[in-house]
């Protein structure tokens, strides 16, 4: 039997997020780890059991500064958390091509059912699994409003597209909530009894493909919306209002839109549009949730609250419209500095946040 003890880690590309670590009974180990921690460790009574194909080993984002590499559960991550692939290896569609042939039973199947070739899945070996990991806790919190944010981001940037008369490149960011992420968060919104809103969703993306210029669409567009908010209203309004819950959030949403980013451009160039506005949106909920929270991390830390601000400033830059520009605003390596400068900054206020709660 295995014990999972469970702690946070801003990753450079992704949030703070629950990792894992296996330890068998017979180690009788236990390890504090407060330097990055954002919740209790092996002490805590409340840390997870699962079983061990419920077991991740400890992994965190290559851009991390704890120097691990993120695991992707290939049989179930959504293609936004695929597309770390795709923008690794340069494949275009590669996220829909892992997620056609599954299911996998162990991560050399990407290679037996020729999705990718061996060289190419040396080079992700190490961050693809197919163990599940079983959330609890606050990292199970933060999981379900990074599901709903990146929702979110989504509707904005079809929002957008929908404004400025686009309804065929509105249509797949309506259809994604559906097709991507609501099977993902299903069991989360019925735990926490959501009034079921997958047919409201399916009902607007229906209506934008048949009849894009018909008045419901608008009306519809504000239940789909409403409907996520309800969902994200679930979670305790002093959780939501937390820094150092909401800045995991934050780097969530912006891991994925580093993701998609990466994914979009091709030599200097925007060949993905979709995952172009993709990112565009995470990065604008993102932003939005910053903005509820920055005079508090203004107070807690005025250096890191700048820096996450200017990083934030720039990072908007990066898309200065939905339609996407002819040549891309920065390269995928600044997106990916700026990411990381937020993540660093946003690891600083959780440490501090967690140092004075010890006191």
């Amino acid at each position: 039997m295995f014990q999972l003890i469970p702690f946070l880690v801003v990753r450079g590309a992704k949030m703070i997020k629950v990792r894992y670590i296996c330890l068998t009974a017979a180690a009788a180990l236990i390890v504090t780890l407060s330097s990055c921690s954002g919740t209790p460790t092996a002490e805590n009574p409340s840390a997870p059991v699962a079983s061990p194909q419920a077991t991740e080993a400890v992994s965190n984002n290559n851009h991390s500064s704890h120097g691990g590499k993120e695991k992707i559960n290939i049989n179930t991550a959504i293609l936004s958390e695929l597309d770390k692939f795709e923008a690794k290896l340069g494949i275009p569609a590669l996220s829909n091509k892992i997620q056609a042939s599954r299911p996998y039973g162990s991560p050399e199947d990407l290679v037996t059912k020729k999705v990718i070739t061996q060289e190419q899945f040396d080079q992700i070996k190490d961050q693809v699994s197919v163990q599940e990991v079983v959330l609890t806790g606050e990292a199970k919190d933060v999981d379900y409003m990074s599901k709903l944010g990146l929702m979110k981001g989504h509707l904005l940037v079809a929002q957008e597209l929908l404004d400025q008369n686009q309804p065929k490149q509105a249509e797949p960011h309506i259809g994604h909530p559906v097709e991507e992420i609501y099977v993902d968060v299903e069991d989360q919104l019925n735990e926490r009894k959501v009034k079921e809103f997958k047919t409201t969703l399916v009902s607007l993306q229906d209506l934008v493909k048949s009849s894009p210029k018909n008045s419901k669409v608008k009306t519809n567009f504000t239940s789909s919306v409403q409907a996520v908010d309800s969902a994200i209203a679930a979670l305790p309004a002093d959780q939501r209002s937390k820094p150092g819950f909401v800045l995991q959030v934050i780097n969530e949403l912006l891991d994925s839109a580093n993701s998609e980013y990466g994914a979009a451009i091709a030599n200097g160039k925007i060949t993905a549009p979709i995952e172009y506005q993709d990112s565009r949106g995470f990065v604008v909920y993102a932003n939005e949730l910053y903005k509820g929270i920055s005079s508090q991390v203004a107070q807690a830390d005025p250096e890191a609250h700048k820096a996450i601000d200017t990083s934030f400033a720039e990072l908007i830059k990066v898309w200065p419209a939905a339609i996407p520009p002819a040549k891309a605003v920065k390269t995928t390596s600044d997106v990916t500095k700026l990411v990381k400068t937020i993540e660093e900054n946003s690891q600083k206020v959780v440490d501090k946040s967690n140092t004075q709660a010890q006191r």
